[in-house]
């Protein structure tokens, strides 16, 4: 049974609309491997191993998924299935490259996925006799461009993580571990209705002043700025990632004005994000606020990301980013300041374009919340 979050429709206009990019940009063909384009195009999983799985289309060519035997099932339970693709299973023993390069053909011009693995891009470029290359400017635009049916899981995912947001005072105390916080927001994540937990980030104190710090055994003390980033996604496999920053009793005085900036700097960026402008506009909105404060040295990273059915996707949101945004364009927004030794602070929505701005998917608090 077919377990898609879409119509085989969605699927077959994908599948047409990478063809036809894949014939602007001149390649002849594109092999996609397990990873989030391959999800998005037929709604395989798929995993990265020893044994492939490809999916080959192009202009002029019949999409076909070259797959193992024993993953035959898995695979036509998905879009493969429903559009009935082609297909090219194999054994162990015989060379699934030689099926790659059947449903390739004659080509010139021959774009790989880039989550395929050297592992098998070699063996594939050995084969084929002609020069591989990344077919990732093909790939990403039918995937920045958010229809009306991802907008709305995106929509879900966001709901589902405001909801866990929402109940982190539960958790969030003094004498508690960073571990024993992110362990009961994991199971709320999947509570609140995602399928599958992606990150859990819960950054005290001086923790928080890694942007990428996790967890730890740190005990959360009185008076600590907490960094609460948290993420999964919901059965289609959209994502959520939302960041809030919490203060344990009563904050440093000097450190809730700060904070205070910060949520300013995020909603100008959410003010600055509209079909028309580039990315880095959009990053210089957040980043110019900051700069104004004096809090410019403490923003350490680009302001936001794309997201889907990967947690980071295109478009970035960063510094000499002179792409275009455009309407269906789903992003983050998420700047932050950081002092080493002292503490962190981060505030992140998602923000889907629409025609003439954005609709902001996250509406938990921004302002810095004691617990």
């Amino acid at each position: 049974m077919s377990t898609l979050p879409f119509d085989s429709s969605v699927y077959a206009a994908r599948l047409e609309r990478a063809s036809a990019l894949a014939a602007e940009a001149g390649l002849d063909a594109v092999v996609v491997g397990p990873g989030p384009d391959l999800k998005y195009l037929v709604g395989v999983e798929g995993d990265t191993i020893e044994r492939l799985t490809a999916l080959v289309l192009g202009p002029g060519l019949e999409a076909t998924v070259v797959v193992p035997r024993m993953e035959l099932a898995k695979v036509r339970s998905t879009a493969v299935g429903s559009l009935g693709l082609a297909v090219s299973d194999w054994v162990d023993g015989e060379n699934p490259y030689d099926l790659v390069a059947a449903a390739v053909g004659k080509t010139t011009r021959v774009g790989v996925s880039d989550a395929l693995p050297a592992l098998h891009v070699i063996p594939l470029g050995e084969r084929l006799s002609t020069g591989l290359e990344l077919a990732t400017p093909v790939l990403r635009e039918g995937r920045m461009i958010k229809d009306s049916a991802e907008a709305a899981e995106l929509r879900r995912a966001g709901d589902a993580i405001d909801a866990v947001h929402r109940r982190v005072p539960e958790w969030l105390r003094a004498g508690r571990t960073e571990r024993e916080v992110a362990a009961d927001i994991a199971e709320a994540i999947v509570a609140e209705g995602h399928e599958t937990v992606e990150f859990v980030i819960v950054g005290s104190g001086p923790n928080g002043a890694d942007p990428h710090h996790e967890v730890s055994d740190r005990v959360i003390e009185d008076g600590d700025i907490v960094v609460v980033d948290i993420g999964g996604a919901v059965p289609s496999g959209y994502n959520s990632d939302s960041t809030r920053t919490y203060a344990v009793g009563t904050p440093d005085p000097e450190a809730a004005e700060r904070i205070a900036v910060l949520v300013r700097a995020q909603q100008a960026a959410v003010d600055a994000a509209r079909p028309g402008v580039t990315a880095s506009e959009v990053d210089a909105a957040a980043r110019q606020v900051l700069a104004d404060a004096g809090l410019g040295e403490a923003f350490l990273h680009r302001t936001g990301h794309g997201i889907g059915v990967s947690v980071h996707e295109e478009p970035y949101i960063a510094p000499g980013n002179d792409l275009v945004l455009r309407e269906g364009m789903a992003f983050s927004i998420e700047p932050g300041i950081y002092f080493a030794g002292e503490w962190g602070a981060r505030i992140e929505d998602i923000v889907v374009l629409t025609a003439d701005g954005c609709e902001r998917l996250n509406t938990s608090e921004h302002a810095l919340r004691s617990v």
